[in-house]
């Protein structure tokens, strides 16, 4: 179902769930919203209605955030890891793929006949390997600060967010992009998702429990948001 407020049309969802969900999408700012089943068509255009100036303001982020171009994974492409540049060289391997880092390279020994699909998993599950080492300790360091614990928490590829908490399971995702994004951005992630288990909402609390745990935070999302990303994208 889709509805329309002035020139933006948004994309409607009912479904089991206990909050209403509000979500612009990449890459052109697309708006959608998931609801509760026992939520009026009238109850939902109000709350859009009331979210209108952000929904304006994420779109114009959207569409002026620098976008990666689409990786062939070949010699001599840029890729990023911890928020520096890497000049990707392909090495050719019958054996089992891996991936070296180098003080300003990335060397993937892999097949000379791989497609750039299998190249890309093969990076991604670098990228994954090395963002849990990351994670494990950092968690492990804010969750003794903030006096918390997350039960359980897992690295998947997002399109629209960076983390997400699920506050009733204890549970943290994280985004897979991450490992590309300087440390204190990822450790800027971690902080926002581990204080939700204190505070679920974006509320005046939470705000105040981020100032005390991560006094710069707002810098760090400031240039999270900056980097160039492969999906961009915001949830409210």
């Amino acid at each position: 179902m889709t509805f329309t407020l002035g020139d933006i049309d948004i994309e409607l969802t009912q479904k089991e769930i206990k909050n209403i969900h509000l979500s612009v999408m990449p890459p052109d700012g697309h708006v959608r919203i998931a609801a509760p089943l026992n939520l009026s068509a009238e109850t939902i255009r109000l709350y859009a209605i009331s979210k209108l100036s952000w929904i304006k303001k994420q779109q114009k982020k959207i569409r002026s955030q620098q976008r990666e171009s689409n990786r062939l994974f070949i010699n001599k492409e840029t890729h990023y890891y911890q928020g520096r540049k890497y000049m990707l060289k392909i090495v050719p391997t019958t054996g089992v793929p891996k991936i070296i880092l180098n003080k300003s390279t990335i060397v993937m020994h892999i097949s000379e006949n791989s497609t750039p699909e299998k190249r890309q998993e093969v990076m991604n599950e670098w990228y994954r390997a090395q963002l849990k080492n990351i994670v494990e300790k950092m968690i492990s360091v804010w969750e003794s600060k903030i006096g918390v614990t997350a039960i359980a928490w897992r690295i998947r590829s997002m399109k629209t967010k960076w983390g997400s908490c699920n506050t009733d399971h204890k549970s943290i995702l994280l985004n897979l992009e991450l490992a590309k994004k300087p440390l204190h951005c990822i450790e800027y992630i971690i902080v926002h998702e581990l204080i939700h288990l204190i505070e679920r909402r974006h509320n005046d609390r939470f705000i105040s429990l981020l100032d005390h745990y991560l006094p710069n935070w707002r810098h760090y999302k400031e240039e999270l948001n900056k980097l160039p990303v492969s999906h961009p994208g915001w949830e409210y």
